[in-house]
């Protein structure tokens, strides 16, 4: 039932990005507004449903952090998913796991250990596969903004695992979209103009997206330790890349799909071997089974 729930969560990622694809016209700001505005109002009764008592907390940098990185991240996965191919841009953006052991290194001074190091050599070699190194990288560097965003995805997963030692989620979730909402409304107002009709249903599918994927999460680790599940993170790729064939005849050649494996394979194993802050990635869902420990210890 975990591997199930995972499954369908990271689906619901998939379309939530492949609709931020379609809405290519839409202004970022108004979709990662939407995109947490929407899971903010459909969370907050769950998070005020033991008293407003509940989001007290003595943490508000750190949550500011976690938001600031995990906000970051979707804004740069969604700039990439607009001009790049949905499957590419999607593993990169989520190729959070092969940059964990890093900011674990240099901010909670963790040791990476020697089967790490192999697993982040794979990752990597994968998206250098990806990547193509050469001029028209240079002159044309979407894909590292899809590598960014992992690298703020990374961030704000950590930072979440720190919350995760005295927060609950529902208090993690509310402050995660309530900032995010916060910051990214300006930006939403400065390029504002009227989306369609089919652009309003995009924006709404974003949302919708987003908050069926905190759930599923959630209720996955109800059922299944991070460690057994975690690899499942991975079916964004086989989802993306069908929606990505199938709706924009983006087909990977042999060196990308190569690379997929490569990374793939290298976030698994970091996954496996990377110690509690590697069970779990995308930055705005954090190492669940951990937390929902600690919210039934309480």
């Amino acid at each position: 039932m975990g591997a199930l729930l995972i499954v369908l969560a990271f689906a619901c990622v998939a379309v939530m990005s492949a609709f931020g694809k379609a809405a290519k016209d839409v202004p970022t700001g108004i979709l990662v507004l939407f995109q947490n505005l929407i899971s903010l109002l459909l969370f907050t009764p769950w998070a005020l449903g033991k008293g407003v008592s509940q989001l007290r907390t003595s943490r508000t940098w750190l949550h500011i952090l976690r938001a600031a990185a995990g906000l970051l991240s979707q804004v740069l996965m969604f700039v990439a998913v607009k001009r790049m191919p949905l499957v590419n841009a999607v593993l990169l953006s989520n190729s959070a796991p092969l940059f964990i052991p890093l900011v674990t290194w240099v901010w909670l001074k963790e040791r990476i250990g020697g089967m790490v190091w192999v697993s982040l050599l794979i990752g990597f070699a994968g998206v250098i596969l990806i990547l193509k190194p050469g001029l028209a990288l240079l002159s044309d560097p979407i894909a590292l903004i899809a590598i960014s965003a992992a690298v703020f995805s990374a961030l704000a997963l950590v930072a979440v695992n720190q919350l995760s030692n005295t927060e609950p989620p529902r208090r993690i979730l509310f402050y995660y979209f309530l900032y995010s909402s916060a910051a990214a409304a300006p930006f939403a107002v400065l390029k504002w103009r009227t989306p369609t009709d089919r652009e309003w249903l995009l924006l709404g599918g974003i949302g919708l997206m987003m908050a069926a994927s905190q759930l599923l999460i959630i209720l996955a680790y109800k059922h299944a330790t991070a460690g057994r599940i975690a690899p499942f993170n991975y079916t964004v790729v086989i989802f993306s890349g069908l929606i990505g064939w199938g709706v924009w005849k983006d087909a990977p050649d042999l060196l990308s799909l190569a690379g997929v494996l490569l990374v793939t394979a290298g976030g698994v194993l970091s996954t496996k071997f990377g110690g509690p802050n590697s069970s779990g990635h995308l930055g705005w869902l954090g190492y669940w089974n951990h937390v929902l420990h600690h919210e039934q210890a309480s």
